[in-house]
């Protein structure tokens, strides 16, 4: 089984293989570049949304693999503050989709302040550590918990929520179905 992953984000591929090895041992996980088609940092969970789908579909053709993946990290306004997340999408040859988001964390205002500027979290993030390509490995997430939390680890919970559709399909039947009919 071939699992395609549409970043050459190292945390991000190994969110997909650590969850992907979960289910299906001998799968082969391999990302490939794949535009997204939203902007470098989305503001919106449709936005991102739209990109994981898009990353997902590209990266299954690319390499003509059983499923695809795509990974996209959003940031949300709201009235309680900017929050960041990322979402997750996985399509598999017969076009069947499945979504999932990770859980949100709260950005501190002086980071919010700068993505409000125009600016794209990763480097925001590089700045304020004086490292490069943090959201490459721990991601803001792991930076703002001291790496209780890191961005491998996040993705991949969501990678497996987005799976349930695969993992467990008779739950999802159309709304029709009742609950014996299930069994």
């Amino acid at each position: 089984m071939l699992i395609a992953v549409g970043t050459t984000n190292p945390a991000k591929i190994e969110a997909v293989r650590s969850a992907i090895q979960k289910l299906w041992h001998n799968a082969k996980v391999q990302g490939i570049y794949a535009e997204s088609g939203v902007s470098h940092q989305p503001r919106s969970d449709e936005e991102a949304i739209r990109g994981a789908i898009n990353r997902a579909k590209s990266a299954l053709k690319k390499l003509d693999a059983d499923f695809g993946f795509g990974l996209e990290g959003t940031v949300v306004e709201t009235k309680h503050g900017m929050f960041l997340c990322g979402w997750v999408a996985v399509v598999d040859k017969n076009g069947k989709l499945g979504l999932a988001c990770t859980s949100k964390i709260e950005l501190p205002e002086r980071i919010a302040k700068e993505i409000r500027k125009g600016r794209e979290l990763g480097p925001v993030m590089d700045e304020l550590i004086g490292e490069n390509d943090t959201k490459k490995k721990q991601g803001a997430v792991g930076i703002l918990t001291n790496n209780l939390a890191v961005r491998s680890k996040v993705f991949e919970q969501a990678v497996l929520l987005a799976l349930a559709k695969f993992i467990n399909p008779e739950y999802y039947l159309a709304e029709t179905n009742t609950f014996s009919e299930m069994k």
